[in-house]
């Protein structure tokens, strides 16, 4: 159990919160999923995760500032991956949680019923 002495700073709650902000649409949480099995273009993302390649573009732009994306150059394609193993279980842990272990749902009807009825 954490040392409640040692409780995170006003900054690192702040920053903390935007990044799993930017897991609130399940479009990016989406593309963070597919990354999380394997680095990919644009392109293969808005194939498999379906979507226009602006939209994809713009989500993966906002994850990249997040920090929970990273991008690298080949030639003239940019690939996507995951920022580091502990984003790709972040996610993983999040989907299974929220939406059983094979991430299908089941879970998630009663979130958002117990969220609507605390009016958040």
């Amino acid at each position: 159990m954490p040392d409640p002495s040692e409780a995170p700073s006003p900054r690192a709650l702040a920053e903390t919160a935007a990044a799993l902000g930017l897991l609130a649409s399940p479009a990016r949480l989406h593309i963070l999923w597919r990354l999380s099995v394997g680095e990919a273009d644009v392109s293969t993302l808005a194939e498999e995760v379906g979507g226009a390649l602006p939209a994809i573009s713009q989500h993966l732009a906002k994850l990249k500032l997040g920090g929970l994306v990273r991008s690298r150059r080949e030639g003239r394609r940019v690939v996507y991956l995951v920022a580091g193993p502990e984003v790709s279980a972040l996610v993983h842990r999040l989907l299974e949680h929220f939406a059983g272990p094979a991430g299908q749902g089941g879970g998630a009807a009663a979130v958002r019923d117990n969220v609507r009825e605390l009016g958040a």
